[in-house]
């Protein structure tokens, strides 16, 4: 008979809630629910970050401006320790995302990738040859500069996925070719 050794530690699951230092956490929302969850996040004092990208939808008599979640359902906050009840006890929070039954905190740089990519958000037509999909690429001008992705191609555009790791998602983004060096694999 084959005795299994347990390692007690591999059991626990892993947490990175600080007692005094905030971190960014991920929790999920009700569906559609992300903003007025924002709101009553902040109202309680709590750092909160909501990532939305603009839209226009045309309807038959008229046109609409709209600013939508770029991930549904889902909600960043920085906290410390102290405020993990106070965000699950907020109405339509359903709970913090978590990987493997551990609590990740999301690291600073991932939140910003974020925001940056937001901001630079802007379709561009230019095409420059010499990259294929599936290229390894690091953006070098622009607000996105610094970034690392792999090329995608689309439409006659160039696409840049860009992973980010903590968080479970990639984001793509159209960046202008000549923003695009090649890195080595």
């Amino acid at each position: 008979m084959n005795a299994t050794i347990i390692d007690r530690e591999s059991l626990t699951p892993e947490n990175h809630l600080h007692a005094t230092e905030e971190r960014w956490f991920a929790v999920r929302t009700g569906f559609r629910k992300e903003k007025i969850v924002q709101k009553r996040l902040n109202s309680k004092g709590i750092i909160s970050y909501l990532p939305l990208y603009k839209v226009i939808r045309r309807y038959e008599r008229k046109v609409k401006h709209l600013e939508l979640p770029l991930i549904n359902s889902y909600l960043f906050v920085k906290i410390t320790k102290a405020n993990y009840i106070q965000v699950l006890e907020t109405e339509q929070v359903h709970a913090f995302v978590h990987f493997n039954r551990n609590l990740i905190a999301i690291p600073e740089v991932e939140i910003d990738t974020i925001r940056r990519v937001l901001g630079e958000a802007t379709e561009v037509g230019v095409i420059e040859e010499g990259y294929q999909k599936g290229d390894l690429v690091e953006v070098i001008g622009g607000r996105l500069t610094g970034l690392n992705g792999e090329l995608i191609a689309g439409n006659g555009k160039k696409r840049l996925i860009i992973r980010l790791e903590n968080i479970g998602v990639g984001l793509e983004v159209e960046v202008d070719a000549k923003y695009l060096r090649k890195q080595n694999k």
